[in-house]
C-alpha cells in the first residue's frame, strides 16, 4: 500500500517538472524579452530622432532657398552660399517637382551622412538649388543618443536577468521544498504535509499545488488504511475456523484424501498468517528488537537448518546490530522464493553487511524488477510456481523494519541485450551500517 502512495506522489512531483535550471531559464526569458523591448525602443527612438533632425534640416534649407531667391531677384546675382543655378547634380525627383512649379526639399541618403537639397523655380525658367550636408553637430547628437540607448539597453537586460534570478530562485526554492516534502510522504512519512513545508506568507500557485498533493495523499492514505484494516480483520476472523479445520483434518483416518485435506488446510493457515503479517507491516507499527550478531555465522547456521543443499559463502565476516528473527524471516522467504521459482544450485553469499541469494532459474519478471514486490504476484515470470506472492512482499516489509534495503536483479552474460534469457536471479539485502531507529529508513549501499 505504501508503494501505491509513493508512486502517486512521485508522479505528482514529476508533473511539476522541477529542475536545477528553473531560475536560469526564467532569467534568460526575462533577459530575452528585455533585450527585444530595448532593441525595438532603441530603433524607434533612433529613427524618430533622425527623422526630426532631417525635418529641421529641410526646414532650414527651405528658409535659406527662399532668402537666396529674393536676393537673386533683387540683385540679379547669387550671393548666398551653396546655391547654384541649374545644378547638374540636382536629384531627378527634386528637379521634376520644381519644374512643375513648386518649391521643394529633398534628402539624399548616401553611404555617409545624408545630403539636404532645396530648390525653387525662378521667373526666367531656371532652377535655383541649395545643397548642404547633415551637420556635424546633428551627427554627434545622434551618436550620443545611440550610445545612451545602448547603455540603457544593457542596463535593462542586466536588471531583467537579476530580477529573473531572484524571482526564479524564490519559485525554485518553494518547488524544491514541495518536492522534498512529497518525497518524504512517498517514503512513508505520512505525517509530513507539503503545504506546511512550503511556509511563507505570500500565497501563489505553488500553495495550490501543495494543497492538491496533500489532499490526494490524505485521500489515498485513508483508502489504504481502510483496506489494511479490512484485510487484517478478515485474516484475523479466518484464523479460528482455519485452525479448527486443520485440527479436524488431523483426526481423519490416514489416507490420500486426508493428506490432501491437511495439505490444503496448512496452506490456508500459512496464507492467513502471511496476510496478517503484511497488514502489520503496512501499518508501520512494527519495531525491531536489536541484537549484536556475527552475520556470516548466523546466515550459515540458519541456511543449513533450512536447506542443507544450499551453498553458503562467507566472503567477509561482519558484526551487525539487527533483529535476528526478522532477518531470518527475510532470509527464509528469499530462499523459499528461489526454490519455488528458480532452479538449483541456490547460493547464498555474505560479504560484510550484504547478503546475496542467487538461483539459476529464468529470473525475476520485468514487472517485479521495475516496481518491486507486490502482493499476490509471484516471483515467477510464467506464474508456474506455487505461492501467493506474499513472500517477497513480507521480505521487503521486514527489511524496512530492519532499516535495510532489498533489491532484485537478473543475471545475464556481460554485454548481452535485454531480450537474452536470464541465467538466474539475485536478491540482495543491504543491512544498514547503524542500528535502525525509524521504521522505513532506506540506507544507501557503500
Amino acid at each position: 500500500m505504501r508503494g501505491d502512495l509513493r508512486r502517486l506522489v512521485t508522479a505528482c512531483v514529476e508533473r511539476v517538472g522541477i529542475n536545477a535550471g528553473l531560475r536560469w531559464k526564467l532569467s534568460a526569458a526575462i533577459a530575452l524579452v528585455g533585450a527585444l523591448v530595448a532593441l525595438v525602443l532603441s530603433l524607434v527612438v533612433h529613427n524618430a530622432a533622425r527623422v526630426s533632425m532631417l525635418d529641421n534640416a529641410r526646414d532650414l534649407a527651405d528658409e535659406r532657398i527662399m532668402i537666396a531667391q529674393r536676393n537673386y531677384e533683387l540683385s540679379g546675382r547669387l550671393n548666398f552660399p551653396n546655391t547654384k543655378i541649374d545644378d547638374p547634380l540636382l536629384p531627378k525627383e527634386l528637379r521634376e517637382k520644381v519644374e512643375a512649379g513648386r518649391r521643394a526639399t529633398y534628402v539624399a541618403d548616401g553611404s555617409g551622412a545624408p545630403d539636404i537639397w532645396a530648390a525653387v523655380p525662378l521667373k526666367n525658367g531656371h532652377v535655383m538649388s541649395l545643397h548642404s550636408g547633415f551637420t556635424d553637430r546633428s551627427s554627434d547628437i545622434l551618436k550620443d543618443l545611440d550610445q545612451a540607448l545602448v547603455i540603457g539597453s544593457i542596463a535593462v537586460v542586466l536588471g531583467g536577468s537579476a530580477l529573473g534570478v531572484l524571482v526564479g530562485g524564490h519559485l525554485s526554492r518553494r518547488l524544491r521544498k514541495a518536492a522534498g516534502a512529497a518525497h518524504r510522504v512517498a517514503r512513508g512519512e505520512t505525517h509530513v504535509r507539503v503545504r506546511e513545508a512550503l511556509g511563507g506568507v505570500v500565497r501563489d500557485e505553488t500553495d495550490d499545488l501543495a494543497s492538491a498533493v496533500d489532499a490526494m495523499a490524505d485521500a489515498l492514505q485513508q483508502r489504504l488504511e481502510a483496506e489494511r484494516r479490512v484485510t487484517a480483520d478478515i485474516a484475523h476472523e479466518l484464523r479460528t475456523p482455519v485452525t479448527g479445520l486443520l485440527t479436524a483434518a488431523e483426526l481423519l483416518p490416514p489416507g490420500r484424501p486426508t493428506e490432501l485435506v491437511l495439505d490444503r488446510a496448512k496452506a490456508m493457515r500459512t496464507l492467513v498468517e502471511d496476510v496478517l503479517e503484511v497488514a502489520r507491516l503496512d501499518s508501520a507499527s512494527e519495531r525491531a528488537e536489536l541484537q549484536d550478531i556475527l552475520l556470516g555465522e548466523f546466515v550459515a547456521r540458519r541456511v543449513a537448518a533450512k536447506d542443507p543443499d544450499v551453498t553458503v559463502h562467507v566472503v567477509h565476516e561482519s558484526e551487525v546490530t539487527t533483529d535476528p528473527r526478522r532477518l531470518e524471516r527475510v532470509l527464509f522467504n528469499l530462499l523459499t522464493n528461489a526454490a519455488r521459482h528458480g532452479r538449483p544450485p541456490i547460493e547464498v553469499t555474505v560479504e560484510g553487511r550484504v547478503i546475496r541469494v542467487r538461483d539459476h532459474g529464468p529470473g525475476f519478471p520485468e514487472g517485479l524488477l521495475a516496481e518491486g514486490p507486490s502482493r499476490f504476484r509471484t516471483g515467477s515470470a510464467d506464474r508456474a510456481g506455487r505461492g501467493h506472492g506474499l513472500g517477497l512482499t513480507i521480505a521487503a516489509g521486514q527489511a524496512r523494519v530492519l532499516g535495510a534495503r532489498l533489491t532484485f536483479r537478473n543475471v545475464r552474460p556481460s554485454g548481452a541485450p535485454a531480450d537474452v534469457p536470464a541465467e538466474g536471479a539475485v536478491a540482495v539485502l543491504w543491512l544498514p551500517e547503524h542500528a535502525p531507529t525509524v521504521t522505513g529508513s532506506y540506507p544507501l549501499p557503500t
